[in-house]
């Protein structure tokens, strides 16, 4: 008999290595990302930014970057998760024309492959294309290129649901019909072996008593597979229809998630084209606006998780205003206090150093926002998988080696990408560790003891901490979003 102690000490140290190996690459990523905040928040990249705070006002401009930002980080990861159904439903189609089929191995590689290149290639080309609408057509042209993308997704959402329908009924199609001939095949070897056993067994002059026998095993034989069959057909829709579920909720929460903050980056930034960005009434105006979409979502009796994380993310882009907002104010303040003791500035220099100061702020609050954004919205995704039954090891571990893999990629091709290209890429990254960490939280709460519990959970927090050079506001923010996303289920 085993020894209960002993089963909770190996529990425990297995759950410590996988909590450390998700901790550790979460923290492995935040050198790179403030590597690369540094050179968003350069002189170069902010010019085109501090030149456009008087046209939309501080909280605009805030509104505005915030986001954006979030926009372009849901995008990415939906966009990897689009494209990790697509790779799983191929391959559940082409794995089913066996005699059986379960979920193996291949199924998760190859859908967590698909989805961490596409969430890193997605957020590098949203990068590139922030960059490149903010140098050229300005605040402005990112203003115009949001509201309409945010016009655009309901109905492309559905458009896509109607294509994925037809491309899952076809591919359905082909399945079943690739499994019907593999049937009918083996239907046909079973009757010319049965002819040849027959002619054998008369030409031998074998016992008439034989036959019926030999006959009874073959039709208990071919029921055995003909239900084997029909076990591996269930299996595989079970998996397709949880595939779809998940691709259809993604889909709906890309699709309506950003309306709230885009409203709201709107109005503000309405505001500031027509010169009241600093007027107080700005302010109350954006405060009633956030407290109404609040109030009428989270009072909705059909609650959704996209208008969990749409309140989330408006609130978000609401705190980023006010923090830009109170940048400003406070580079006056210290104009004031300069000028009192007797080192009077120019109101040419002060308004520079006031734009200066709120663009600063506006860009990486929106930068940490947008990483907090991909890493609980991966930490959903290996939560779902860990639940799911796809082997918390294998999620968490895999999901690691992808991220140390894209990580080493991006470091490789970043001399030939743009600040933009490499903070998406950068993001996409850190979406991947977050199926990491996220799966080491759904493990550490579906441990059958205490011990296995903390265990998990104290390596993911010092795994986090250590690698990410005991940064207190990153990690402390962050190993909490990863356990509270890794818990909710968007299904």
């Amino acid at each position: 008999m085993k020894n209960p102690d002993v089963n909770r000490l190996k529990e425990a140290g297995l759950g410590f290595a996988l909590g450390a190996l998700g901790g550790c690459i979460l923290g492995v990523t935040e050198d790179p990302v403030d590597r690369i905040l540094l050179a968003m928040t350069a002189e170069g990249p902010l010019t085109p930014v501090m030149q456009e705070v008087q046209t939309v006002g501080p909280l605009g401009l805030g509104t505005l970057l915030g986001a954006t930002a979030l926009t372009a980080a849901t995008t990415s990861v939906i966009a990897g998760v689009i494209l990790a159904a697509a790779a799983a439903s191929v391959f559940v189609a082409l794995k089913n024309r066996g005699a059986s089929f379960t979920p193996s191995a291949g199924l998760w590689v190859s859908a967590g492959v698909a989805g961490a290149f596409g969430t890193t290639l997605s957020g590098a080309t949203f990068g590139a294309a922030v960059e490149w609408i903010v140098n050229r057509y300005s605040m402005l042209g990112l203003f115009w290129t949001l509201s309409l993308f945010t016009v655009l997704k309901p109905p492309l959402s559905f458009l896509f649901k109607i294509l994925w329908s037809q491309g899952e009924a076809c591919c359905r199609l082909g399945s079943e019909v690739s499994s019907r001939e593999v049937a009918e095949w083996q239907q046909r070897q079973r009757m010319v072996l049965q002819m040849e056993r027959r002619i054998l067994a008369l030409e031998k002059g074998a016992d008439s008593r034989e036959t019926p026998a030999y006959e009874q095993r073959e039709r208990a034989e071919l029921e055995r597979r003909r239900a084997e069959r029909e076990e591996a057909e269930m299996q595989q829709r079970t998996v397709q229809d949880w595939i779809n579920t998940v691709l259809i909720k993604h889909v709906d929460f890309l699709a309506f998630s950003g309306i709230p903050m885009t409203v709201v980056a709107i109005v503000t930034a309405g505001f500031g084209m027509f010169g009241y960005g600093d007027h107080q009434a700005a302010l109350v105006v954006l405060l009633v606006l956030v407290a109404i979409i609040t109030y009428v979502l989270l009072s909705s009796s059909n609650f959704k998780f996209w208008m969990l994380v749409g309140c989330m993310g408006m609130l978000a882009t609401f705190v980023i205003a006010m923090l830009t907002l109170h940048a400003g104010q406070a580079a006056l303040m210290d104009a004031k206090r300069m000028r009192a003791e007797g080192r009077s500035q120019s109101r040419e220099d002060i308004g520079s150093r006031m734009n200066l100061q709120s663009s600063l702020e506006a860009l990486n609050a929106a930068f940490f926002v947008a990483k907090l954004c991909q890493l609980s919205l991966g930490a959903t995704v290996g939560g779902a998988l860990v639940r799911r039954g796809a082997g918390g090891a294998k999620v968490i571990a895999g999901a690691a080696a992808l991220a140390g893999s894209l990580l080493t990629g991006q470091a490789v091709l970043a001399p030939a990408l743009s600040a933009g290209e490499n903070a998406g890429a950068l993001l996409g990254v850190v979406a991947t560790a977050g199926v990491s960490a996220g799966g080491a939280a759904a493990a550490a709460g579906g441990s059958s003891s205490w011990w296995g519990t903390l265990a998990t959970v104290g390596g993911l927090v010092l795994g986090a901490s250590a690698l990410g050079k005991w940064h207190a506001v990153n990690i402390g923010l962050q190993v909490p979003a990863a356990f509270v996303f890794a818990m909710i289920s968007p299904f």
